[in-house]
């Protein structure tokens, strides 16, 4: 495959004048501003410097211009690489360390923290409202821009992984990888030029960067672009879209309205989640609020996308579908690696033309995650008769109470059943008998509801007796990430002492 932009590109509406894109004071950005916009960040990036194949580092808030900085950056044969906007001028060194980009492009408030983090280090600026010096840099230039050739293993983007568990690591994404993903998801998702995504994502994750962006993009398809999910502000552009993709966080906050109902969602023909776990209870409620099965996808940044329930089809609640056409999913043996028979829990493992291309600058740990061709997940889960995969939880989630292995999701799907609970996260903290104790971190339907008697005579019958939490913590809400992903790190340092007292 040649260049994502060329890739994409031929995908286009012929009528440049068709819409890309309607931003929320009602703006339209056409196909044609798109592609002479980006021609023109493309025309500026060379004139800071920017060559194929350099890294252009950006932390800026969620903008029309940042994607077109994006499509520029894939004009020019250069690296994007978008930082997450959470992060600290105090963090941000060590990814300046890390990639070494040939420019850094931050919000105006920021340009003078960042500049002083490293030597020489070139800093143009970028705002929410599309001010800086780099859209004044690019509104200067004219003239018509050639798309720099690549080839399917030339790097299109480096995005640095959540951090878990030690230092973030840049997973390096190729322009085949991100070409061949957002044209099977197009496919398997039906998308067509007549749809318009409701698009309250984030840009510097995958999910609304490669997935939402790229395959609207590979449609020839427009988008509602929002600048953050805002419940009120979503249901007021509802009546204007055909698709949206969310992580469950949006759609919980949405049940939350009373004035979410069929007559308002009804109209969409698809409704999409992933980045975190959907419950099988919010799926239900959503289903009987709206009529609509959400579709469940299971995607990592390594990977991209790696299976979907499907559009036509059984939606199966607690499962994240089957494996996309021409991504290979197995289930393997964590210590051996040897493929496990159907139904058994494992590792997944990944092979296909959407796996990265290793760990920028960390050969040592690529070959570590890598196995007979195949990426190791972290993710432990199991396939079922119909090909479906389920999810059981992340390797390192893993609980070991008294010698029996204890899976979080299992765990977490008999707690979002009980009528009182809105929200779960099972994690093991320390326990002096047991080696690991089970605690249940809860989000109560009502403020004011903290039973845990209630709730753990409620689980007496739904789970054996070693898997069943031995304390039930109620929160307000759960710590998660901006992707909506629950930071069970956080969880078990904060009960690290609950079995000590």
């Amino acid at each position: 495959m040649p260049n994502l932009f060329d890739t994409l590109s031929a995908r286009f509406p012929a009528d440049h004048a068709r819409p890309f894109a309607w931003l929320e004071d009602g703006t339209c950005v056409t196909y044609g501003d798109m592609v002479a916009g980006s021609a023109r960040y493309a025309v500026a990036l060379d004139a800071c410097g920017v060559r194929p194949g350099d890294r252009v580092m950006v932390q800026t808030p969620k903008s029309i211009e940042m994607l077109m900085l994006y499509l520029a950056s894939l004009r020019a044969g250069a690296v994007f690489v978008p930082l997450n906007t959470a992060y600290t001028a105090g963090e941000l060194g060590y990814f300046i360390e890390d990639a070494e980009p040939a420019l850094f492009v931050s919000d105006p408030a920021r340009r003078d923290a960042v500049a002083a983090l490293a030597a020489g280090l070139k800093v143009e600026t970028l705002g929410e409202g599309g001010e800086g010096s780099l859209p004044a840099l690019a509104a200067r230039m004219t003239g018509a821009w050639t798309t720099a050739p690549r080839e399917d293993d030339d790097l299109a983007a480096i995005l640095y992984t959540s951090g878990t568990t030690g230092r973030s690591k840049g997973a390096m994404l190729s322009h085949g990888n991100l070409a061949s993903n957002a044209l099977a998801l197009h496919d398997h998702w039906r998308f067509t030029g007549e749809d318009v995504l409701l698009h309250a994502l984030p840009i510097f994750h995958t999910h609304g960067l490669f997935v939402a962006t790229n395959v609207t993009l590979a449609a020839g398809a427009a988008m509602l672009f929002q600048a953050k999910f805002d419940a009120d502000a979503v249901m007021a552009a509802l009546p204007r879209a055909t698709v949206m993709m969310g992580v469950p966080t949006f759609y919980i906050r949405l049940l939350a309205e009373p004035g979410f109902d069929r007559a308002l969602a009804g109209p969409l023909r698809l409704f999409i989640s992933g980045s975190a776990p959907l419950s099988a209870e919010i799926h239900r409620e959503f289903e009987a609020r709206t009529g609509h099965a959400i579709l469940e996808r299971y995607g990592m940044t390594e990977t991209n996308m790696n299976t979907s329930n499907p559009y036509e089809g059984d939606r199966i609640a607690g499962t994240v579908g089957q494996p996309l056409p021409g991504v290979d999913i197995r289930i393997a043996d964590p210590e051996t690696g040897a493929p496990l028979p159907q139904g058994e829990v494992g590792v997944i493992q990944i092979a296909g033309p959407n796996v990265f291309r290793g760990y920028w600058r960390k050969p040592e740990k690529t070959a570590e995650e890598f196995r007979n061709g195949y990426f190791i997940s972290g993710d432990l889960g199991f396939i079922d008769g119909r090909g479906y995969v389920s999810i059981v939880g992340r390797a390192k989630d893993l609980i070991i109470a008294g010698g029996y292995n204890i899976y979080p999701a299992e765990v977490e799907a008999a707690l979002d059943e009980l009528p009182q609970l809105r929200e779960s996260a099972v994690v093991g903290v320390p326990h002096p008998d047991l080696g690991e104790g089970v605690v249940a971190a809860v989000v109560p339907r009502d403020a004011g509801f903290a039973d845990e008697g209630a709730i753990l005579d409620a689980l007496a019958d739904r789970l054996a007796r070693f898997k069943q939490p031995r304390r039930i913590m109620f929160m307000a809400q759960l710590p998660k990430n901006a992707m909506g992903k629950v930071q069970k790190t956080v969880l078990r340092e904060t009960f690290a002492d609950t079995f000590s007292r």
